[in-house]
């Protein structure tokens, strides 16, 4: 007798092969079977008119920190994702020294949008070494599937210390770096992470530690992956880093590599493809490079206590490295505004924001006699006072104590020119950025997103691409390989969906993390089941089941 038998289902395997119906059944944490009239189970559903498909596996997550104080990694299951890799972008909370952790966390306040008082009372920290990190995770347990990858500025910061985001390494940091990397990979990490882009900072504005790092240090730690034989190397490129030269890592590493991120920009229209098309052309000289994506709009709420939309610009430093009055005396002196619209100008087409004013819209006000302002964009308001946008706002702003609430879009907001990116060969639809910006935006819904608005709603793939680009692809990508795809043998991880319904909710601000820090969360839409190895974590209507931690820390990864 089967565990679980789900009869009638439309079934998409995760191959990208046509759709088929029949039934699934599950013994203990495996696929047993797939047919017709498979036999009795203990548990019987009816799926008639739902699909049935292998959990998404979200390949760009951050939820390093938070899985230390929620192991079911809160909103991922509820939106459909059975597998989770964390640690991208080089933004790890391993290794740490003990005497270090204040330093990592206040580097995350910024790049990952969560509050220092959170972090103090959420993570918990016991344990120092990457391999540490992995055990404590196992035995403790995970909700959904969890893969690390090992940290780029963790390791700066754990061979460096305090000079970490100040200089180069010498050549002995480098060779302790490539031990800390090949030891990593030995005990399981997924891969390599790092980043160089511009936006990447920590606390005050100091820059992330992984862009301090020079040709020298990344060949080092390239030729440890070469060595170790194993993992994917992960990066997020900044301006300054051409394609060329990440090529020129991938070829020292012989690894496959994920380069972040491509997302469409009205201002600069072709600069993504552009990029797309040199990973294609280094594709075709057998470099495994892949360019991570996006499906979703990129969009941010914020305050200018920390408004993250403007960190990429050089002027704006000042104002991330001041607090209190000093920041509101900076936002109100004229050389500072100027320097920043000269930058806006000057970078125009070249950043997450693009001075594209009328899609910044204010979201809430902080005094009654300013209500009428909410739900209007800054171009709008800016264009009827007579004032430049960005005197405007930071007028609204310092007259509500920083308090006001603003919503930006910035990019991937064009359906048609987004279709193209997403739908082209060398991309890797992720990007949810699930556990980091979390006073920006949540867009730990993607795949709910892919599969509603770009496969029912828009036509821009068939069901089986969708599923396929959301489960099986990235489980090749990752040498992930027995999840992905739904077949007997393989691990019993299943998301049951209504295909005309499904998609992701609303925004909604909570206050849930520790301390009673707010984030933003989105609940999914027309999931009738998720599964982790056989374990239902996700019921009927969309809610969690908490009781078990059915998830498993993932080692080892195909070459």
């Amino acid at each position: 007798m089967y565990d679980l038998v789900i009869r009638n289902a439309l079934l998409v395997d995760g191959t990208g092969a046509r759709p088929v119906r029949g039934d699934l059944a599950t013994s203990g944490s495996r696929i047993t079977a797939i047919g017709r009239d498979l036999g009795p189970a203990k548990e019987t559903i009816n799926a008639d008119g739902l699909v049935l498909a292998p959990g998404i596996i979200d390949g760009h997550t951050h939820y390093d920190a938070q899985v230390t104080w929620d192991p079911m990694v809160d909103p991922s299951p509820a939106l459909g994702v059975t597998s989770v890799v964390l640690g991208n972008c080089g933004f790890t909370i391993a290794p740490c020294r003990a005497e270090d952790r204040d330093i990592t966390m206040r580097n995350l306040t910024q790049v990952e949008g969560m509050s220092l008082d959170a972090l103090q009372k959420g993570i918990t920290w016991n344990f120092e070494t990457f391999p540490q990190y992995l055990d404590m995770l196992e035995k403790r347990g995970v909700g959904p599937n969890v893969a690390c990858f090992i940290g780029h500025s963790s390791v700066r910061t754990f061979v460096m210390r305090e000079d970490a985001s100040r200089r180069a390494a010498t050549d002995a940091e480098i060779d302790h770096m490539a031990r800390i990397v090949g030891e990593a990979l030995a005990v399981g990490a997924v891969g390599f992470s790092s980043t160089t882009n511009e936006s990447h900072n920590g606390e005050g504005g100091i820059p992330m530690p992984s862009r301090l790092a020079d040709d020298r240090e990344m060949l080092g730690i390239m030729a440890a992956m070469k060595g170790a034989g194993k993992g994917v190397f992960m990066t997020t490129k900044g301006a300054i880093t051409p394609i060329a030269k990440i090529e020129e890592y991938v070829a020292a590493a012989g690894r496959p590599a994920l380069v972040s991120g491509f997302l469409y920009n009205k201002m600069n229209p072709t600069r993504a493809s552009n990029f797309l098309a040199e990973i294609a052309s280094a594709r075709g000289r057998g470099q495994r490079i892949h360019g991570e994506v996006s499906c979703c709009p990129l969009t941010m709420d914020f305050t200018f206590k920390s408004a993250y939309i403007l960190e990429g610009y050089a002027a704006w430093k000042r104002a991330m490295e001041a607090k209190g009055d000093s920041l509101e005396a900076l936002y109100a002196d004229a050389a500072f505004r100027q320097a920043v619209k000269d930058d806006l100008e000057r970078f125009r087409g070249h950043r997450a924001f693009n001075s594209e004013w009328d899609k910044v819209t204010v979201i809430e006000t902080a005094t009654p006699g300013n209500a009428a302002l909410e739900g209007k964009t800054i171009a709008q308001l800016a264009a009827a006072s007579g004032m430049h946008p960005l005197d405007y706002v930071l007028d609204l702003a310092l007259a509500e104590r920083l308090e006001t609430v603003f919503a930006a879009t910035l990019l991937n907001s064009e359906d048609e020119e987004v279709a193209k990116i997403i739908t082209d060969p060398s991309t890797y639809i992720t990007l949810s950025d699930a556990g980091a910006h979390l006073t920006f935006l949540c867009d730990a819904g993607f795949g709910l997103h892919l599969l509603g608005h770009w496969t029912r709603d828009l036509g821009k793939f068939a069901l089986e691409q969708a599923v396929y680009r959301l489960t099986g692809h990235p489980a090749e990508l990752f040498g992930i390989s027995d999840r992905g795809r739904l077949k007997p043998g393989l691990a019993a991880d299943l998301l049951l969906f209504d295909p005309t319904t499904v998609g992701r909710g609303a925004k909604r601000r909570v206050r849930d993390l520790p301390g009673g820090a707010a984030r933003l969360v989105t609940p999914g839409v027309g999931v009738r089941g998720v599964w982790v190895n056989g374990t239902r974590v996700v019921g009927e209507g969309g809610n969690v089941i908490p009781e078990r931690l059915p998830g498993r820390l993932l080692r080892e990864f195909a070459a």
